[in-house]
């Protein structure tokens, strides 16, 4: 049976941020990756986007250009598919690009969080975003002093309207005693849930069989332990981590930023069948990854919370962002991003 044969090409990027992010990996202060484009023999052209996040696992920008400098400007499908799975943002960049438009399994709006910055800055982010009619709020912790914080997440839930909720993202920065404090303190506030408390540097395999088991053992135990609901992030970036949480039983909630996993359809048909919680999430792609991300999110039927895509502008790029950040997001605005403006704009 013959196969498919594309016109490959590829566009790396380097586009700062308006604002820096600051979480316990560091000051992220740049966004980069790869537009990747694909023309099928009968001229249909597909779009797809290589955000890697190297801190969460990921393979770098490096990788994937030498990987796409391999498969030249002639590539078929097969070549395609035998990329191995190590270089999993560039598959699922190249998943993206020869996928036809996603068709929702509800086209009613969805909510959406807002993401506020590390810190004190955090609050009149808030007040502005409940003023834009936000109230599903994403906070970074794990960031500065403990005190500190804590005394900041109480200013925070004082502020929220009623029906507000906060969700906590300490990107995995705490050891088990710091995380116990945290999660003692947010049984009393609406806090929503609290994401990746405890972590180790490293995923998957670069992680250790047996310091992968302890990390997975601590979060198992807090989760049972506290009533405020944890959710797996970092611990689910890797093709293969979602069975294997699956397989404990995980009870809490998992996020999934769709840009960093080769296969989506498969993790989105096992999260389904098991009826966990799921949010989509972005992990600050441009609107190349963003579109496609959010067109999963639409297609999900099971049990969601509120995206994590209250992240923008981002860029000094217009032509660059996804939607404007709004409390809701139609299915009519992520149809409207122009994925061939975004590799324009990168020439």
């Amino acid at each position: 049976m013959r196969t498919v044969e594309y016109q490959f090409s590829l566009r790396p990027y380097r586009l700062p941020f308006r604002a820096p992010v600051r979480t316990s990996h560091g000051v992220w202060s740049e966004r980069t990756g790869v537009i990747v484009r694909l023309e099928d023999e009968n001229g249909r052209v597909g779009f797809g986007e290589a955000a890697p996040i190297p801190w969460f696992g990921t393979e770098t920008v490096e990788e994937i250009v030498a990987a796409c400098g391999s498969l030249g400007e002639r590539v078929d499908e097969r070549r395609l598919d035998d990329l191995p799975v190590a270089l999993r943002c560039l598959k699922n960049a190249l998943v993206a690009a020869r996928t036809e438009s996603v068709t929702p399994q509800n086209p009613a709006p969805r909510q959406v969080a807002a993401l506020l910055p590390a810190g004190t800055p955090a609050l009149p982010a808030l007040r502005g975003r409940l003023e834009a009619g936000f109230r599903v709020f994403k906070w970074k912790v794990g960031v500065g002093d403990v005190a500190d914080e804590l005394a900041i997440l109480d200013d925070l839930c004082g502020e929220l309207p009623s029906g507000g909720r906060l969700r906590l993202d300490a990107n995995g920065a705490w050891d088990r005693r710091t995380a116990e404090r945290w999660l003692a303190r947010c049984a009393e506030r609406p806090v929503e849930f609290v994401e990746q408390p405890c972590f180790a540097p490293g995923t998957g395999a670069s992680l250790g069989a047996a310091l992968r088991q302890r990390v997975e053992d601590l979060l198992m135990g807090l989760a049972g332990d506290f009533p405020t609901p944890i959710a797996l992030d970092e611990s689910v970036v890797a093709d293969g981590d979602v069975d294997r949480w699956l397989g404990r039983g995980w009870p809490g909630v998992i996020v999934l930023k769709p840009t960093l996993l080769a296969d989506m359809d498969g993790t989105m048909a096992k999260l389904a069948k098991a009826g966990t919680p799921l949010v989509f999430s972005s992990a600050l792609e441009t609107g190349v990854g963003a579109k496609r991300a959010l067109s999963l999110a639409f297609a999900w039927s099971g049990p969601s919370l509120a995206l994590g895509f209250g992240v923008w502008p981002l860029f000094y790029r217009p032509e660059c962002e996804g939607p404007t950040a709004a409390p809701f997001v139609r299915w009519e605005d992520v149809q409207a991003i122009n994925p061939e403006a975004v590799w324009n704009a990168l020439s």
